[in-house]
């Protein structure tokens, strides 16, 4: 039996072959992780577009404007409850997202007196409301529920009576509609103990 070497064209081949099926291996891995990598980042625009940051501004008249901090976000309607101890009925918005003080300054008022709060602010007050937004991201419909904190000043007048400010709006945490109300309340509780 007579033994064969390799020629070095045949090396070559064998070379450029394995060089070949290299290449291909690496293209495939390259788009493989580009597409996880889309794929990913997808999920998290898609989670961050879904995820409603309200910020307001005051609008005069005792009003403070609301809208999503993501332009891409259009709030169709709201829900706002008050501290069951204000006795306050939920506001509905449509359409104009906002927070009227006239919705719960009266209420407000008669519990700060209850509590024996001081007539005037020294800074920001905070009033705890659940806000339900419905939604639109891209036509499709989503919900969140919030706590938020609305920031208040009030000043007292001999004459006139007490005069309520809203100055914004900070969000406090998401929550599940079964517990919106629970854990508004306590929030309520924690800001203004009973005394």
């Amino acid at each position: 039996m007579r033994r064969r070497w390799i020629t070095l064209g045949e090396m070559l081949a064998v070379i450029a072959v394995v060089i070949s099926g290299l290449t291909l291996w690496n293209s495939w891995s390259e788009r493989r992780d580009s597409a996880a990598t889309k794929t990913v980042d997808a999920q998290k625009a898609s989670a961050r577009a879904t995820t409603l940051l309200l910020i307001a501004s005051n609008a005069g008249d005792g009003t403070l404007a609301l809208k999503p901090a993501d332009a891409e976000q259009s709030v169709q309607s709201q829900t706002i409850l008050f501290p069951a101890a204000l006795d306050a009925a939920p506001a509905e918005t449509t359409g104009e997202p906002r927070i009227e003080a006239e919705w719960f300054e009266r209420a407000l008022k008669k519990a700060r007196d209850a509590a024996k709060l001081p007539d005037n602010s020294r800074g920001d007050e905070r009033l705890p409301v659940a806000i339900t937004t419905r939604f639109l991201v891209d036509g499709a419909p989503h919900e969140d529920i919030a706590i938020y904190d609305i920031g208040y000043t009030i000043s007292g007048r001999l004459l006139s009576g007490h005069s309520v400010t809203l100055r914004g709006l900070s969000l406090v945490t998401r929550v599940k509609r079964g517990n919106a109300q629970a854990t508004l309340d306590g929030r309520w509780r924690d800001l203004l103990p009973a005394k």
